[in-house]
């Protein structure tokens, strides 16, 4: 018994490192400042109004003396243990405003597919930092293997609007409780509170159930990436900033372009995204020459296309992205170098840590890397003569079976430059006979050679100049 208690332990430490925690930033808490029109705490001699059709759900965790309240229509206050209002006994308080209208703030705007009002933190909810590894935008929001945390006696509204009609996760942990199976979260939906805290067009759906592929699993916040990128970039104006390289690089699933370099990894089953994680972080990134270097490491579904036009599947593949947090050249050298090493690496030990290919490009600081350049020139310049080709044997396609006479063309008038040497030499001069007709220039043979013919019968009697051989004379006579 001791022995299977210490393995459920050890596979709990497990899942545990593996697992995935995001918590969720702002709060709709009565003593939090920010959430009040004056920037701070409503106190004794003051009004506080909360918008009457505005729905909200607020946390009070402490007691408050007020002159007056307004309250909403559809809201709820969570009273922490000893926490209340009592009115206001008319005393003087000489840190407070005699009068004074304090209003609560609209919660409506927090979005969550916005990756500014997510952070990454431990299992107990600390905030992890590290120097190391990065998200790109996507993942920076909760993916469908994810665990969410909303801290402990904190209230909340988020608004769920998304193109999925489920947002799966693996669980949630509401004011201290974790509700990670179908059946609790179900339970919670229940509730009078849930309504309160999330509203919009998505559902939240909790599975209880992480990523089992060793692999890693996608994200799944792709059909999301346009509010992502919406609420990423609200604050300047929905534009990127100004890449310092030429021809920067798109990472999958991150919103602008970036200086750096991206690794795409063809893998085997035998493939396992966490050590192979923590093998670069230790062999590479832990060097003191490449302080100040970054990675984001996950698996993408990435789009194939024929020709490089017309799209064809997706695959998955393993997206390493490398970006340094300095400018310069030395930098940039930086970005190179990193990159080459791990190009080198899976080189000498891909194939015994379950990578069949890797392919590198490279933007820096320094304008663009002269080899992933050519590189890049080429495939385009390849595309392109590709492109001519096959265009070029389509129509070749086309004639040839016109020519045969295989295929009609009735409303396309083809030119055929062949048929220009064949054309009938032009009637000789004098001639008043424009061509020869077999069912109308028919002389029969002479009966006898004293007879006429009726086709000099016809000269002679009749005003036409050749016999008609389906035309019988006799039979129009009564």
């Amino acid at each position: 018994m001791r022995g299977l208690c210490f393995l459920l332990g050890v596979l709990q430490l497990l899942a545990a490192a593996t697992a995935v925690y995001k918590q969720w930033i702002p709060n709709t808490n009565f003593e939090t400042a920010s959430n009040w029109d004056k920037g701070r705490v409503p106190c004794a001699s003051n009004v506080v109004r909360f918008e009457e059709n505005k729905v909200v759900s607020v946390f009070v965790r402490s007691p408050h003396t007020l002159t007056d309240m307004y309250l909403p229509l559809n809201g709820e206050l969570v009273l922490a243990a000893g926490a209340g209002f009592a009115a206001f006994d008319g005393s003087w308080d000489p840190g407070c405003d005699s009068g004074a209208t304090v209003r609560f703030s609209d919660a409506e705007h927090h979005a969550w597919f916005d990756p500014t009002l997510w952070q990454a933190v431990s299992p107990s909810g600390e905030i992890e930092s590290s120097r190391h590894i990065f998200s790109v935008d996507e993942e920076r929001v909760p993916c469908h293997y994810d665990d969410v945390i909303f801290q402990p006696e904190t209230s909340f509204r988020v608004n769920v609007d998304s193109s999925q009609q489920v947002i799966h996760l693996r669980s949630i942990s509401l004011m201290g409780q974790e509700l990670s199976s179908p059946e609790a979260w179900s339970a919670y939906l229940q509730g009078p509170s849930a309504a309160l805290q999330f509203h919009g067009n998505g559902t939240l759906q909790v599975t209880g159930s992480g990523c089992v592929d060793k692999s890693g699993c996608a994200c799944g916040n792709t059909l999301d990436g346009h509010r992502i990128c919406a609420a990423l970039l609200r604050a300047s104006g929905g534009q990127c900033p100004a890449p310092a390289c030429r021809s920067p690089l798109q990472p999958l699933g991150h919103c602008c372009p970036i200086c750096g370099a991206t690794i795409n990894l063809d893998f085997t089953p035998d493939f396992d995204l966490q050590k192979y994680q923590n093998r670069l972080v230790q062999a590479l990134l832990s060097q003191p020459k490449y302080t100040g270097m970054q990675m984001a490491i996950s698996k993408v579904q990435k789009e194939q296309t024929f020709l490089g036009v017309i799209p064809r599947s997706s695959t998955p593949v393993i997206q390493i992205v490398l970006i340094h947090e300095g400018t310069g050249v030395q930098t940039s050298s930086t970005v190179e170098q990193l990159a080459a090493d791990i190009m080198e690496d899976i080189a000498q030990h891909g194939e015994a840590l379950g990578i069949s290919s890797g392919k590198m490009e490279v933007a820096t600081g320094n304008a663009f890397s002269e080899q992933v350049g050519n590189h890049t020139l080429s495939r385009i310049t390849m595309g392109t003569v590709l492109g001519l080709l096959f265009g070029l044997l389509f129509l070749g396609g086309i004639l040839f079976l016109h020519r045969k006479g295989k295929l009609r063309l009735p409303a396309l008038c083809l030119p055929q430059l062949w048929d220009r040497v064949e054309d009938p030499a032009p009637p000789a001069p004098g001639s008043e006979k424009g061509f020869d007709n077999p069912m109308f220039d028919v002389e029969p043979p002479r009966a006898d050679p004293g007879e006429e013919t009726l086709q000099e019968m016809a000269h002679r009697d009749h005003p036409v100049f050749y016999l008609n051989p389906l035309y019988n004379a006799n039979e129009t006579e009564t």
